[in-house]
Parts: C-alpha cells; sequence; structure tokens
C-alpha cells in the first residue's frame, strides 16, 4: 500500500469517527426530546423509519452516481448535508422539521456510507481490503463508544447542545475532505487494474443485471435476512433485558460499553487475521451460527453474568459480520463498487425500517416471541452461507 493510498485511507478513518461521533452523540438526548414536546412513541418511530427509508431509496442511486462523477463530490456532499440536518435539528421545535432533519441525515448516511467503503475498494487490493474495512469499522465503532457518553455530558449544558457540537463536527470533516482528500483525477495511486473505466458503464440498474449470478443473488437474499435479524435483536435489547431480566441502566451501560471496546479490538488487531484464515464465507458462518446460539441464552439463562456473556457473544458476532460482509460484496465485482455498496446499505436499511417494528410488536404479545424470530433469520443466513460456498 503506497502511501498517497495511506494518506486517503486515515482522512476517510477520520471522517468515519467523526461523522459517527456527532450520530452518537444524539442518544441520550432522544428520549429528552420526546418528553419536551410531548412526542408519542409513534412520533420517535416515524423520525427513525424516515432515516432509514431515505437511506433504502437512495443508497444505490448514490453509490452510482459516485461511480460516474467521482467518489470526493459525493462524499463532500454526504457531510455538508450531515451537518445541515444536524444544524436543523438543534434550531427546530416542530415536529415536522425534526422530520425533516432525520430525513436529511438519512440522505447524507445513504451518501457517505457505501461511498466511503467503494473508495476502500478502490484503493486497495483484495489481499488488503479486509484490512482496510476493518479500520472503517473500528472508526465507526470508535465513534459509537464515545458519543453517548459525551452527548450526556454535553447534554447538561443544553439538552440541543450535543446537536450543535454534531453538526459542528460535519463542518470540520467537510473542510478535511474538501482540502486533503484528492481528486477523482489526481488519485493515480489508484489500483487501475481493479477499477473499469467509469465513462463506460450503463445505467445503474441496468449494469446490477448484468453483474447478478447465482452467488451474489445469494449474498443479497442473506444481506436480507441478516438485516432483519440485526436490526430486530439491537432495536429492543435495553428494553428486553430490563423488562424480562430486570437489567438496570449501569448494567446496560456495562454491556453497551464492553461491546465497543471489544469490537474495537476485534475489528483493528484481529479481523485481518481472521478472514486469512478462515475466508469471509467462513467468519461469516460462524458469526450467524454463535449468533444464534447467543440469543438462545439470553432468552433462557438468568444468570446476570452468563446474559452478559451472551449479549456479548451476539453483539461480537453483529460487529464482525458487517465488515466480513462488506469485504466479500467488494470482491463480486471490479468494477461498480459504489453501486454494489449502495444496494447492500438499501438492503441493510429495510431491516432497520421493519426489524425494530416487528420486534416491537411481538414483544407486546410475548416477550420470546422476538429472539425466536431473531434465531430463525440468523439461522436462514447460516444455512444460506453454504449456498455460498458452493458457488465459489
Amino acid at each position: 500500500m503506497s502511501k498517497e493510498v495511506k494518506k486517503v485511507i486515515g482522512i476517510m478513518i477520520f471522517c468515519e469517527f467523526l461523522v459517527f461521533l456527532g450520530l452518537s452523540l444524539i442518544f441520550p438526548v432522544m428520549p429528552f426530546i420526546k418528553n419536551k414536546y410531548h412526542f408519542s412513541a409513534f412520533d420517535m418511530g416515524v423520525m427513525s423509519a424516515l432515516f432509514a427509508l431515505v437511506q433504502f431509496v437512495v443508497s444505490p442511486i448514490a453509490g452510482r452516481v459516485s461511480d460516474k462523477v467521482g467518489r470526493k463530490p459525493m462524499l463532500v456532499v454526504g457531510i455538508i448535508l450531515f451537518a445541515f440536518a444536524e444544524f436543523l435539528f438543534a434550531a427546530s421545535n416542530h415536529l415536522w422539521l425534526f422530520d425533516i432533519s432525520r430525513s436529511i441525515s438519512g440522505l447524507s448516511a445513504a451518501i457517505f456510507g457505501p461511498i466511503s467503503m467503494a473508495l476502500a475498494a478502490d484503493l486497495t487490493t483484495e489481499k488488503q481490503r479486509a484490512k482496510v474495512i476493518g479500520w472503517l469499522s473500528a472508526a465507526f465503532s470508535g465513534g459509537l463508544i464515545l458519543g453517548p457518553g459525551l452527548g450526556g455530558i454535553l447534554a447538561n449544558i443544553n439538552y440541543k447542545c450535543p446537536f450543535w457540537v454534531a453538526g459542528t463536527l460535519g463542518i470540520i470533516s467537510t473542510l478535511v475532505l474538501a482540502v486533503w482528500l484528492p481528486s477523482d483525477k489526481d488519485e493515480q495511486f489508484q489500483n487501475t487494474d481493479e477499477n473499469s473505466e467509469r465513462e463506460s458503464l450503463s445505467t445503474g440498474w441496468n449494469e446490477l443485471k448484468k453483474m447478478l449470478n447465482p452467488m451474489l443473488v445469494t449474498l443479497f437474499l442473506m444481506i436480507f435476512t441478516m438485516a432483519f435479524g440485526l436490526a430486530g435483536f439491537e432495536s429492543i435489547y435495553g428494553l428486553y433485558v430490563n423488562e424480562v431480566h430486570h437489567f438496570d441502566l449501569q448494567s446496560i451501560a456495562l454491556v453497551l460499553t464492553l461491546n465497543g471496546i471489544i469490537s474495537l479490538v476485534l475489528q483493528v488487531f484481529l479481523f485481518n487475521s481472521m478472514v486469512d484464515r478462515w475466508g469471509e464465507v467462513r467468519l461469516i458462518r460462524y458469526c450467524f451460527l454463535f449468533g444464534a446460539i447467543g440469543t438462545f441464552f439470553v432468552i433462557y439463562d438468568h444468570s446476570h453474568w452468563r446474559l452478559i456473556l451472551a449479549t456479548l457473544l451476539v453483539f461480537e458476532a453483529i460487529d464482525l459480520l458487517r465488515p466480513a460482509i462488506t469485504t466479500l460484496l467488494t470482491k463480486m465485482s471490479k468494477e461498480n463498487q459504489g453501486l454494489l455498496n449502495g444496494v447492500n446499505v438499501s438492503l441493510t436499511s429495510i431491516g432497520n425500517i421493519f426489524g425494530p417494528l416487528l420486534s416491537g410488536a411481538l414483544l407486546d404479545v410475548n416477550f420470546q416471541y422476538p429472539y425466536w424470530i431473531v434465531i430463525a433469520f440468523f439461522f436462514v443466513s447460516f444455512v444460506i452461507t453454504f449456498g455460498l460456498r458452493t458457488q465459489k
């Protein structure tokens, strides 16, 4: 990996960390927003759904546009939208403005997420790719680890303060990208043997149809089923362990903190070695299996510490699944990385829209039903990995 490529990857890691730090700053404040403006739980759910819905619709389009016009212009636009959305949320006092802000945030995520991964794929060889995507995932995790605690401190100053700070971080990221990230024309250090000439590409959906083969379709199906399972587990975890296993806020905070630390270590130091040793398909298969086993223990084991260990097993499986699937997807085609990563984000967004709704509805019926559905999705995805192995 050349010095110039390392510089670009470093810039992307820095910006990814700042963006997700900014996004997670607001997590502790959302319940206060709900109470302050007397919003219903449905109103708050609509905000989350709008974010995921816009991300679902726009991700393939944004990825495809970046294949044509270049990565840097789209990344800068995505960060500007992020900053604007946070400032708008901070200045808003009406539900419709909050909804618009969350929609713009979803648009920002639809642009920045898949294109940053596509840029990583552009600049690396297949051998280097797992390591770089692991670094980007670690930046994502690092931002999410530090954000809630910092957001809670800032909220003591003013409940809108985290949003102003998040917008400021977006401005800093924009300046870093605009000044130091080379333009696409200047990226002479790209792996041209792994990149197609963008001018020769046809329309996005037509190109996607051309790329479709049994393995890619199977991988998309696995992403689709996985998204429901992951979103279903994560979205109700705090509510579930509080109501069913009587975890207090300190216990939940301990689990999330431990998860963040372990996830960071796995993604930075061990992920690349795991891929080298087992390959993406086997690593993905093991993660689905351990995720299903951990979820089973979360349902039936009532020991406090064993529940924490089972939860960490599921969360670490989830945190390894995301970069492993992304790495495998980038190897499905030597071109159209923006389009492929856009479809990946869109399929994941479907889970982020419907997974929490399904889990919440089932939790009202029986506390075991949501996680049995999660186990079912994990198991289906586990079975699908054997299809990937056969087709490889």
